[in-house]
């Protein structure tokens, strides 16, 4: 009979075996109150505690599944943003190689400049920008970015900051970032327009500095962080390209560093990737801006 009681007990535990225990229970009478480990229980409480636990334990399933979903939802609402992003950039700015025009593609060129040097003509107006005396900063994609080799002439040549720049490396599968300490001697020609850009070039066309430069930064060494992306929004919230590369820095960076020297994070982008009416999804790993800048606002 004690081996009886113990399966009633399992079945309704177990939503599996649900029908097995009900049976069982029709066939078995017991009428007299238990002691089970100093708890005085009746025949009904061992349904209503095993009930209790089973409604426990699908609570804990169900919000896990919520959890996931909600995961699977965001990941899926950025990477459709992405695709609209990118469709939108590739019209306005049409890479060289494209069967675009010669006279189109200077206007693109042309726009692309003016837009990105208004974006920046607000950031060396910035108090926070006068204050800092470190810069990390992003070397710009050819095409269909802000670009910033102007701004890097500037911040290095007259307004004497302490560069860092971002290298990824060659292993790219391992979706890691360091930026490393850059002025006007490191391992650049230093011709007009070149500084920097005289690099060996990464898989996204990028120059990166050197492997033999090895002063890397550290949590404290940034006082400002220029972030580039894809998109940005009213909220200060960023798409990134997916690769994670900049919210791993970020954390990375600010995990052992005081609060009040945390990095200032500073967004850029051109007209065409702010979402004025629409909004970025986020998830928990996902940094917010503490400012972006746009050609024609700040926010």
């Amino acid at each position: 009979m004690h081996h009886t009681k113990i399966l009633l007990f399992s079945s309704f535990c177990n939503p599996s075996l649900q029908n097995f225990g009900s049976s069982a229970l029709s066939r078995v009478k017991i009428n007299h109150s238990k002691n089970i480990r100093g708890v005085h229980l009746r025949p009904y409480h061992y349904r209503q505690s095993c009930i209790s636990f089973t409604s426990t334990r699908l609570h804990t399933k169900i919000s896990m599944s919520d959890s996931t979903k909600n995961i699977t939802d965001i990941r899926k609402q950025k990477q459709l943003l992405r695709k609209q992003i990118r469709s939108r950039i590739r019209s306005v700015y049409p890479s060289p190689s494209s069967s675009t025009s010669d006279d189109d593609i200077n206007a693109a060129k042309m726009r692309l400049t003016s837009q990105s040097n208004q974006v920046f003509d607000q950031l060396f107006k910035l108090p926070q920008y006068e204050a800092a005396s470190s810069i990390g900063f992003f070397l710009s994609m050819p095409f269909g970015e802000i670009q910033t080799r102007d701004a890097i002439q500037r911040m290095v040549n007259e307004d004497g900051k302490t560069l860092y720049v971002p290298r990824v490396g060659m292993n790219f599968e391992l979706c890691d970032m360091d930026l490393v300490r850059c002025d006007s001697n490191c391992d650049s020609s230093n011709l007009e327009g070149k500084l920097f850009y005289d690099w060996p070039s990464n898989k996204w066309n990028i120059p990166e500095p050197p492997t033999t430069n090895s002063n890397v930064a550290t949590p404290g060494d940034i006082d400002l962080l220029i972030v580039p992306g894809l998109a940005f929004d009213c909220n200060l919230h960023r798409l990134g390209q997916g690769k994670g590369y900049y919210d791993r820095f970020i954390a990375k960076m600010n995990a052992a560093t005081d609060t009040e020297k945390k990095m200032l994070l500073v967004g850029v982008c051109l007209e065409e990737q702010f979402l004025k009416d629409g909004t970025i999804p986020i998830s928990d790993h996902d940094f917010i801006m503490d400012m972006v800048l746009t050609p024609s606002e700040k926010f």
